[in-house]
């Protein structure tokens, strides 16, 4: 199944009005009791609202460890689902409902069902990028941050099912060739776009530049072929998680440049992080519309106005919950 894309609403704020709206919104948080999550995929202004800026696995972490009794969570709706199977005795607020996933909607539990009908004797592994009713028939979730010391930790004679993000599995047959690894045939709506193509235009203006790909992204798939094919230069080439790219932003000479090829909402933390380095989008227009529904009005508003509870039927959470603690403690 496919979800339309909502509209990016472009919002133009002076310092000023953003600051405002940030303070009023840590006050309303101290009031709450409550901890702001932020991917880093969101806007900036969201970004340096939140408590903790991260991946999906992190976030992930920080809604099982807070104390906190509200979480806004400041991504989209699977996260906020997956907050709330980790941490049930909390209230779980999504700033706005058409924060959806592309990819979490290319498969439903009835797909999973039916896939594993098929290969009985596998283990069905799913990108935590996923619906809850989704975790309920996997054996282990987990992020691009964790995917191979997750198949590490399977039986090596066992085979494995892997959802939803087709070059994910790819990433993965890559890096593990020796396993028996089966691929569901979904896709990221702005990874897809970031192609082979984008990436050598930018590595043709940017030649010194080291080069990021997440694993997800359309490019990775391309960029591992060519490179086994031998036509892609593999130096300064590097697939990586979103958390993986904070740290190599961290590391090196002041003077480093980075081509980041994912989503760019990501460029603002690694900027923040390493403000002396260059990074260098490989598209541009790799934006999630999803993500960015979320602005500093809804998350306002969320903790005004209670919206929106997210919660997950118990049975189907407490079957997701193996899946995701499998997840959060593989490190």
């Amino acid at each position: 199944m496919s979800i339309p894309l909502p509209t990016i609403d472009k919002i133009d704020r002076s310092p000023e009005r953003i600051e405002e709206l940030q303070d009023e919104i840590r006050s309303l948080a101290t009031q709450r009791d409550a901890v702001i999550l932020a991917h880093n995929y969101q806007r900036a202004e969201v970004q340096g609202v939140a408590d903790y800026v991260g991946d999906s696995l992190g976030l992930s972490r920080q809604a099982a460890e807070t104390q906190a009794k509200v979480i806004v969570f400041c991504g989209v709706h699977f996260m906020a689902e997956t907050a709330a199977i980790l941490s049930p005795e909390k209230k779980v607020l999504l700033p706005d409902l058409r924060a959806g996933c592309s990819l979490a909607a290319s498969i439903t539990g009835e797909d999973v069902r039916k896939w594993k009908a098929e290969f009985p004797d596998h283990v069905a592994v799913g990108y935590v990028n996923t619906t809850a009713e989704v975790k309920a028939e996997l054996d282990y979730c987990c992020t691009s941050g964790n995917v191979i010391a997750v198949i590490d930790a399977i039986p090596a004679d066992k085979g494995i099912l892997f959802l939803p993000d087709f070059f994910l599995g790819a990433h993965i047959r890559r890096m593990r060739p020796e396993r028996n690894v089966q691929i569901w045939m979904g896709e990221c709506h702005v990874h897809k776009e970031i192609n082979a193509r984008t990436v050598n235009q930018r590595r043709g203006e940017y030649p010194e530049a080291e080069v990021l790909v997440h694993p997800e992204c359309g490019c990775a798939g391309q960029l591992i072929y060519s490179m086994g094919m031998g036509d892609v230069d593999t130096k300064g080439v590097h697939i990586l998680s979103t958390e993986g790219m904070v740290r190599a932003a961290k590391e090196g000479s002041d003077d480093d440049t980075f081509i980041v090829a994912t989503e760019v909402g990501i460029l603002n933390r690694m900027q923040q992080v390493a403000p002396t380095k260059t990074f260098v989008p490989a598209d541009p227009e790799a934006l999630c519309a999803f993500m960015k529904t979320i602005t500093l009005d809804t998350v306002r508003d969320s903790l005004v106005k209670d919206q929106h509870v997210i919660t997950v039927a118990p049975d189907i959470a407490q079957r997701a919950r193996a899946a995701l603690d499998r997840m959060v403690s593989i490190g």
